[in-house]
């Protein structure tokens, strides 16, 4: 048995042929709905066929974390964050086997998918305290003998649609804050990584049912785009987390704003760094190869656009074009890999159309450019030389192609990383204390993340994770990201013996 072998069953999943039912998680009634494949995107090759959930199985599901949450929402919440506690000491055992999957699943390098599973862990860790802190305030009242003060109640059934790019790490974001906030969750990951989720599905609910606590987490894996959407209608579910591209978004925003629930959008990146004259360029050079190169560009946060001051110009990017001449691509298994391959044919098309884009406007490709000949989905990390307005350049497209421009001044390179519609992350690096102020300050980056001498990619889960504009505006994480998962109550209590009104109001004798 390989270790890849052994990794899988270790996780309860075992490899079988497509089109065959053995080995598959079945959890649906209906069993005629053809399997549903995943693929190793470095070798094109299956790994497993799973069965997806039916309507009637989605149905039964969320009647079924209805009833969860009716005894979940009274169980304290120290309680709640015990159990997360136990979760992340089930992550850390099966830690390496489960990066290697997130590896196998979507060509993630195999330090990548450990540092994902990491990410849970620390987020199982910020859940576990942050449970014994679901603050409230209180606040002086205008009236005598009463006392004003809101309190936290747990919103319901939670509705989490993640992506393939991070397809556990996201998935703790939400779930751990909505269940140490008294909410059941219902999970439906990307049909790109479905393994990536049973494995998750399973570590957990083995916890809890031990604990007995059942029904807390749920999944429904579909290719169905009925069923996906009947899950953002579902008034049953009072909060939507999405996490995927603008257009889809936008879509969830609208039907969900319908029905007036809510939502918590982490949708497209456009993400730029800014080199100034006095910045360490050796340091802004390991940051742009994670940035650029990282998930080979599939991340939301990856560094998309780069603008150098004309004083550093060619010499920054002579130093960049030789370090991606050294960027090993393989499989992502292997040791020193430094960039696997994109998710799947449809990735290596995006990719192929914006390189050809690119040669209609008249960029100049600077490194890479193409698709490798080789079995699975594997392109060359790419530099271009652009111009800030090109339509290409104002669009994400997941893959590592990095767009590189000069600026002559620190106010022009903040216009021109603001001038997208996008939002999310963003990174100056500089030694010039006045340049890092500048871009901090309330008329620098408009984006929700801004870092100074570090890259765009890579964030840690403390702060709130999100962005602006086109990415939505939501948080997810760390901070104050909770209350997004709960709802707030005003509470009033009159102690005297009279009925006073609040703004003075008499209202008859």
């Amino acid at each position: 048995m390989s270790s890849i072998e052994a990794a899988l069953k270790d996780l309860g999943i075992e490899a079988v042929n497509p089109g065959s039912h053995s080995g598959t998680a079945q959890w649906s009634a209906d069993s005629t709905a053809p399997l549903l494949q995943s693929i190793n995107p470095a070798t094109g090759e299956p790994i497993a066929g799973i069965q997806p959930c039916s309507a009637d199985g989605y149905d039964r599901t969320v009647n079924e974390s209805l009833a969860a949450y009716a005894s979940w929402r009274l169980v304290p919440a120290p309680k709640r964050g015990e159990l997360i506690r136990l979760i992340g000491l089930a992550l850390r055992q099966y830690k390496d086997q489960l990066g290697t999957l997130v590896s196998l699943e979507v060509g993630k390098v195999k330090a990548e998918g450990d540092g994902e599973v990491q990410e849970m862990i620390d987020m199982a860790d910020f859940a576990v305290g942050q449970a014994r802190m679901l603050y409230g305030a209180t606040m002086p009242s205008e009236r005598p003998a009463h006392r004003m003060s809101e309190q936290w109640h747990p919103l319901g059934p939670v509705g989490l649609i993640t992506a393939f790019n991070f397809p556990v790490a996201v998935w703790a974001w939400n779930a751990f804050l909505a269940a140490i906030a008294g909410d059941t969750v219902i999970w439906k990951p990307s049909s790109k990584a479905p393994l990536c989720a049973i494995a998750v599905q399973r570590i957990c609910n083995r916890v809890m049912e031990q604990q007995s606590c059942a029904g807390i987490f749920s999944l429904c894996i579909t290719e169905q785009t009925s069923l996906a959407e009947a899950m953002v209608q579902d008034k049953r579910l009072p909060l939507i987390s999405f996490t995927g591209s603008v257009a889809v978004g936008r879509r969830v925003a609208s039907t969900v704003g319908r029905r007036l629930g809510r939502t918590l959008l982490e949708l497209g990146g456009n993400n730029a760094v800014i080199v100034d004259e006095t910045a360490d360029l050796n340091l802004a050079l390991r940051a742009l190869l994670f940035g650029a190169i990282g998930t080979a560009g599939q991340r939301c946060t990856t560094t998309r656009r780069l603008f150098v001051h004309a004083a550093r110009y060619d010499e920054f990017l002579g130093k960049l074009v030789k370090a991606y001449s050294q960027v090993r691509i393989g499989n992502p298994l292997e040791p020193d890999v430094l960039m696997g391959p994109l998710i799947d044919r449809a990735a290596v098309e995006a990719y192929c159309a914006a390189i050809e884009e690119v040669k209609k406007e008249g960029g100049q490709i600077l490194s890479g450019g193409h698709v490798l000949n080789r079995p699975g989905y594997f392109v060359e990390p790419t530099i271009v030389r652009a111009e800030p307005h090109w339509p290409i350049v104002q669009q994400e497209t997941f893959a590592p192609i990095l767009y590189v421009m000069p600026f002559q001044s620190l106010d022009e390179a903040i216009r021109l990383q603001n001038g997208v519609p996008q939002g999310l992350s963003s990174a100056l690096f500089t030694n010039d204390l006045r340049h890092s102020e500048q871009f901090l300050s309330a008329s620098g980056s408009d984006c929700g993340i801004a870092n100074i001498n570090i890259g765009t990619s890579g964030a840690e889960i403390g702060g709130a994770f999100g962005g602006e504009k086109d990415t939505g505006g939501g948080r997810e994480a760390g901070s104050d990201a909770w209350k997004a998962y709960m709802r707030r109550q005003t509470n009033t209590v009159n102690w005297g013996t009279d009925l006073p009104l609040a703004q003075g109001i008499t209202f008859g004798s």
